[in-house]
């Protein structure tokens, strides 16, 4: 040791004394760059983003949402994106943004909209719809139900009704009979579970009902209802591939067995239950991830627009919980509300990372679908949450690119991430 000298660039003083250093190397050494971490995707990677009907379309006001908005009880869709005619303007944004597939659903209240009563010029403008999809080179994946019902159906019980399931096949056979040449990948129910809840447990959504029986009894009439489906499809067309939209939850839960027991049966009964009862009837599981739920202290996590969580490993965690069916899995759904389009690019890259890790350990991954294209009717919520890609002026139905979309879109165009 020295006495205190610091001559820049020959020493490091620590507690009065000073240690020879090549304090220039050092420097040299800290503006060496990094080589960024690559993250290939498999090659044939799906790629793109996802909306439904009622949330986008406009101009519906046959179904129970439409009802309960006349009410006062749910804020009104109105005309939404006017996606049922800019059909074509949203096509050419997804595939310009890099895309390659994209989800929409079919709106079963414009099809059927009196019992047994079929509107041929709807199913036309479906059959449009797809064809612009393909001209677009976007592989299409098509909803049958997203959550609202024909004012019809809503009347007699919606899928508590005697007959409910009947209806539904129908239905379901009548539009795979004539549009089904058009898509090869087919989901019977969006997010069944969440449905049930929303709308016979929490009592948000129509109709309103805060019964725990009703919420069980609809879970199970929804399971007979999609395998009745599957089966129906089949029949019609053998070659198609039919799956669900299963909406699962990362449960964990601290050291405590009360907690641990909790977690367990959590991932039971809300991830694994429904999907066990179908597991004969599908081809491929449709994945939509959004929430995180640790029973116990969990730690402090980034939030959404909507106050929820963001923890991008938990898409991995129940990932490794679909391994056991050993179906190919396509994520139909994940997303958040960012008005200031200052987490979206984070977002998507994490949750990207998480989803790489899940195949390589052989999660047989097959496609990523952001929620939403656009800007949307977020359900009970309105239009306040900012979900989409894409920013919808409501005025005058223009859109304008997030910057966020345009980093997605690197992605999809070179099916890698780096960090």
């Amino acid at each position: 040791m020295v006495p205190r000298t610091c001559p820049r660039g020959s020493t490091w003083c620590i507690n009065n004394y000073t240690y020879p250093v090549i304090i220039n190397v050092m420097r040299k050494k800290s503006k060496a760059k990094l080589k960024p971490q690559v993250l290939n995707f498999p090659d044939g990677f799906l790629w793109g983003a996802t909306t439904a009907s009622y949330q986008v379309e406009g101009g519906i006001e046959n179904n129970d949402w439409t009802q309960a908005a006349r009410e006062g009880k749910v804020p009104p869709a109105g005309i939404a994106c006017d996606s049922y005619n800019l059909y074509e303007k949203d096509f050419y944004f997804a595939k310009s943004l890099g895309h390659n597939t994209h989800r929409l659903s079919i709106e079963w209240a414009r099809i059927e909209p009196e019992e047994g009563r079929f509107d041929d010029k709807e199913i036309e403008h479906y059959r449009k719809v797809l064809m612009s999809l393909t001209a677009h080179g976007l592989e299409p994946f098509v909803t049958l139900w997203h959550f609202t019902l024909p004012d019809w159906f809503a009347q007699r019980g919606g899928f508590l009704a005697p007959h409910a399931k009947t209806y539904f096949v129908r239905y379901c056979g009548y539009v795979v009979e004539r549009l089904g040449e058009l898509a090869n990948y087919w989901i019977t129910i969006n997010e069944p579970m969440f449905y049930a809840s929303n709308g016979y447990s929490k009592g948000q959504w129509p109709p309103f009902e805060k019964n725990i029986f009703d919420f069980i009894n609809i879970a199970n009439v929804l399971t007979m209802s999609h395998n009745l489906v599957y089966e129906k499809i089949k029949s019609l067309r053998p070659s198609l591939q039919v799956g669900i939209a299963k909406n699962n939850i990362c449960f964990e839960s601290n050291k405590k067995t009360l907690n641990r027991l909790a977690s367990k049966f959590m991932n039971y009964f809300w991830n694994l239950r429904f999907l066990n009862k179908i597991s004969r009837h599908q081809d491929f599981i449709g994945l939509n991830y959004y929430f995180y739920k640790k029973f116990g202290s969990k730690p402090r996590l980034p939030k959404s627009d909507m106050g929820w969580d963001i923890y991008p490993k938990g898409i991995y965690n129940v990932l490794l919980q679909l391994k056991k069916y050993h179906k190919p899995i396509y994520i139909t759904e994940n997303g958040l509300a960012d008005a200031k389009d200052d987490k979206r690019e984070k977002f998507i890259k994490d949750h990207l990372r998480w989803i790489y890790q899940a195949i390589q350990e052989g999660i047989d991954v097959r496609g990523y679908l952001y929620w939403s294209l656009l800007d949307n009717f977020e359900w009970a919520h309105g239009y306040g949450p900012k979900f989409g890609l894409i920013e919808v002026n409501p005025k005058t139905m223009g859109r304008k690119v997030r910057p966020s979309a345009r980093k997605y879109a690197k992605i999809c165009r070179e099916n890698l991430i780096k960090f």
